[in-house]
């Protein structure tokens, strides 16, 4: 042993004071390696529609109705939804039935026995000590005892069934005393945390939907998720960080989607001078045309300064402010002409398009202090950069939101920034690097680099050139067409999706792209699955806005311990609805992968990190036995 490796375990030994706790220790990682493969749930581009998105987490996409149907077959139909609803919305469900107060306690009764039974077969993959951890610290006793209950122990003969008395014991008491609502919500709740080990949100979490603040307040309740930036994730992060033109780019999509509501009451970022120097400046228009005209017009203005400061983005081309005759109604772009929509800027000078008017200026100081110093959107972004990043490796999976930027060749991109030749990976590396520096340094180049991320062709969580301007003002639809990286050609190609996988360290028939920001057209017959399956993009139009063109309301893929399968959700009517009629989202399952062998922890990342902390403790008993490590027994 080296002197290196002896003097780890003896700093490892200092955590276990007998060779008896250690020999515990090493027996319980072991057994552990045993279970079964958590379930794992990955969801993306959820655009602010919390209500949708809140009934999917309370469904578990849909398993929560697959568990009840499989492992309680003796309900009716009607019974079956009661029961799913109840875990879905507890209290909804529990006020309703107070209304018959003559059959409640039975109910209670009833309930109490179905969901002890449902929590009790969800808890079959995990340790018992993750099971009693995710026990609300109130009802963990009483939860923990019924679920330890014995199915045989009804046919035992009375003189034998003491343990059966207890449980009914424990029902019967907490009936009596009034607190059956609060077990069944915390079994509720149980279920709901031991359907999902792990939820993984691919990207776009804000923008277009009403609810993203409500969004982000769920995500940050989950006990265990992970979330790979989007580009409308960036601009906020953007923002957030004290950038003026990501700021204004987050403004801009707000406008546009009439959802400043977020923006006011969520974070509780003022609008008024906006509005109030938007009218001023264009009162032949209504309020909120006004705002969005004064909005866009300044964003082209920072995005003119940004661009200039940064020559290395190569985006001259979106210089259009000074291509654009307002007078004469024409856009001169790329030797033609374009007509312009009727629009009056007054604040644009031919001279110096892009320079701020005096009154444009005071409106982004202070929206950009608003933006820094809303606390609950500190509170937000603050967690996407602890449990998010650029992309994630995990359980032979990688997931990220955009795409990893290719040539017309299909080889990597590579991509000059601040001198550094950058391709693949070593591209997503330093584009997670600098989203971190720009929110926790601030320095202008990083800050500037958000905005890029957001809508530069070439990067990895946009891949295609942005028409932000022609969308705003020219009248031909023609010159609103985005043309997108070669990835999105590429990426059904088996071999080119391999490469990238290699590329990550993922080798193997096992290994998979996870994708999200390019909604599928399932109307027109398209696959979510790319590549013979190797890429899948999970994209389905949670957002409204997109269902017409994807004919579904979004994908949940599924992975569990025999294999993997997308669950496509149907468009949901509302959360007034659901808790008072009971009715669910459709969710049909397609599985598409299944393991040859079922999966264990110890084929997982996790299990590959206890396995080696097994050897590690093996080393340190061995070490203890020969004498070379002395435990501090005793002391």
């Amino acid at each position: 042993m080296t002197e290196e490796k002896l003097k780890y375990l003896k700093l490892l030994g200092e955590r276990y004071a007998t060779i008896e706790a250690l020999s515990t220790e090493i027996t319980r990682l072991t057994a552990q390696l045993s279970l079964p493969q958590g379930t794992e749930h990955f969801m993306s581009d959820i655009h602010g529609e919390y209500e949708a998105f809140c009934h999917i987490m309370n469904n578990c996409s849909g398993v929560i109705r697959e568990k009840v149907q499989l492992w309680l077959p003796q309900l009716s139909r009607l019974d079956a939804d009661e029961l799913c609803t109840l875990i879905y919305y507890p209290e909804a469900v529990i006020r309703k039935r107070r209304l018959e107060p003559d059959t409640l306690e039975e109910w209670f009764r009833q309930e109490t026995h179905h969901l002890v039974y449902l929590a009790k077969m969800l808890s079959s993959k995990y340790t018992r000590e993750k099971v009693r951890g995710e026990m609300p610290a109130e009802w963990a006793f009483l939860m923990d005892e019924l679920m330890h209950f014995q199915d045989d122990e009804a046919a035992l003969t009375e003189q034998n069934r003491n343990r059966l008395k207890y449980h009914d014991a424990i029902v019967d008491t907490v009936i009596r005393i009034g607190s059956a609502e609060g077990l069944l919500t915390a079994l509720t709740e149980l279920i709901k945390r031991l359907a999902v080990d792990r939820l993984h949100v691919v990207g776009d979490i804000f923008d277009r939907g009403p609810r993203a603040d409500s969004v982000m307040d769920i995500l940050m309740k989950h006990p265990s998720v992970d979330v790979e930036w989007g580009n409308h994730d960036i601009l906020w992060m953007g923002a957030a960080a004290g950038s003026e033109v990501c700021l204004f780019g987050v403004l801009r999509n707000s406008l546009a989607y009439g959802n400043t509501v977020i923006l006011e009451r969520g974070y509780g970022i003022p609008l008024r001078s906006l509005m109030f120097t938007a009218q001023r400046l264009y009162p032949d228009l209504p309020q909120d045309k006004a705002a969005l005209l004064f909005t866009e017009i300044v964003l082209f203005k920072l995005e003119g300064q940004l661009i200039a400061r940064n020559p290395d983005f190569g985006l001259e081309g979106r210089l259009l402010l000074e291509r654009a005759d307002f007078e004469a109604g024409v856009l001169r772009t790329e030797g033609r002409e374009w007509p312009l929509k009727p629009v009056r800027c007054p604040t644009v000078r031919p001279d110096a398009p892009y320079e701020l008017s005096e009154e444009e200026a005071a409106v982004v100081q202070e929206l950009r202090h608003a933006f820094r110093h809303s606390l609950r959107l500190r509170e937000h972004i603050r967690f996407l950069y602890r449990r998010g990043g650029m992309y994630k490796v995990c359980n032979g999976n990688l997931m990220y939101h955009g795409c990893i930027p290719l040539t017309k060749d299909g080889a990597f991109l590579t991509v000059t920034l601040r001198g550094q030749a950058l391709s693949g990976r070593a591209l997503m590396d330093y584009a997670d690097q600098t989203a971190r520096r720009a929110y926790f340094v601030g320095d202008q180049p990083s800050l500037d680099f958000m905005w890029y991320l957001w809508c530069g062709a070439d990067s990895p969580v946009c891949g295609r050139e942005i028409k932000t301007f022609e969308r705003a003002f020219v009248l031909d639809e023609a010159a609103w067409h985005e043309p997108r990286n070669p990835y999105y050609t590429w990426y059904n190609d088996e071999e080119c999706c391999c490469r990238i996988l290699r590329a990550f360290g993922l080798e193997g028939p096992d290994s998979h792209i996870i994708n999200g920001h390019t909604p599928i057209r399932v109307t027109h017959g398209e696959s979510p699955l790319k590549a013979g399956g190797r890429l899948i993009v999970i994209d389905g139009g949670f957002c409204r806005a997109y269902q017409k063109t994807t004919g579904i309301a979004g994908y949940t893929l599924i992975a569990n311990s025999h294999g993997m399968r997308l669950m496509s959700h149907q468009p949901f009517t509302s959360l007034k609805e659901a808790q008072e009629s009971g009715r669910d989202i459709h969710s049909q399952s397609f599985e598409f992968a299944v393991y040859p062998h079922r999966r264990y922890l110890r084929d997982t990342d996790e299990g590959r990190r206890l396995a080696a902390r097994v050897q590690d403790l093996t080393d340190l008993l061995t070490a203890c036995l020969s004498g070379e490590i002395v435990l501090s027994e005793g002391k």
